[in-house]
């Protein structure tokens, strides 16, 4: 089975969401699932479904489907989840701790071996598992473990500098969660997650959505009202 086709960003974006659903029929006892099916409980298109699952080399059987152990095995080797993955985490504070205790990750190959801050309090304990060292043992640490995924979760201000130092240490992909765009050589890969960008859609939607109700307050008279005529009737 090749995995070697090209595949855009929505596609790699949306395999996860797919992947969840035919985990799902497999708990249910499922041993096919339809396009049609994935494509239903997301609100997509058929065809958009499977063009994406193409990418990940598997065929479907007209009017049966996928079978659900093989495409689970088949986006799970796409997007690299059946291998280990060692990481590190740079700044051990709220959001960094959070990420140590994600139990997604290791299921997904995702093992973050060590984390670094300049907390002389933090530096020394382990949190969820992971040791906390001091960000001064961070290049040698690196290289002992071979890591090449680093997730940064520093201020702002200090993350393009941490950067610098994690990319000579030997860093190859960046998992940036701050909001500083790194400057990088053109070798390292970054993935900036913006969490404020998500939470700025949901603003926005849930304003649009609370904007075109109808007036609650009238809508409650009304409806008591008849209720009230038939008790005094």
């Amino acid at each position: 089975m090749s995995t070697n086709k090209l595949a855009s960003l929505p596609t790699i974006k949306r395999l996860p969401s797919y992947l969840h659903i035919v985990e799902a029929a497999k708990r249910d006892g499922k041993e096919f699932i339809s396009g049609t099916i994935i494509a239903d409980e997301l609100g997509l298109e058929p065809i958009q479904v499977r063009k994406d699952l193409a990418v990940t080399g598997i065929v479907g059987k007209p009017r049966i489907g996928f079978p659900v152990d093989e495409l689970i095995r088949a986006i799970n080797s796409f997007l690299q989840w059946d291998t280990d993955t060692p990481a590190i985490i740079v700044g051990a504070g709220h959001l960094g701790t959070a990420l140590m205790g994600y139990v997604e990750f290791p299921k997904h190959g995702l093992n973050i071996r060590a984390a670094f801050d300049v907390d002389e309090r933090k530096i020394g304990t382990t949190v969820n598992q992971t040791p906390v060292y001091s960000i001064d043992r961070m290049p040698t640490i690196i290289r002992e473990l071979g890591v090449k995924l680093a997730i940064l979760t520093v201020p702002n201000a200090y993350a393009q500098d941490v950067a610098d130092d994690l990319i000579d240490a030997g860093i190859t992909a960046i998992w940036n969660f701050t909001n500083m765009k790194l400057k990088v050589p053109d070798h390292i890969i970054v993935q900036k997650e913006d969490l404020s960008s998500g939470y700025a859609v949901l603003s926005v939607r849930a304003r649009t959505l609370s904007s075109n109700e109808p007036d609650s307050a009238s809508g409650a008279s009304e409806n008591r009202s008849p209720n009230a005529r038939q008790v005094r009737a």
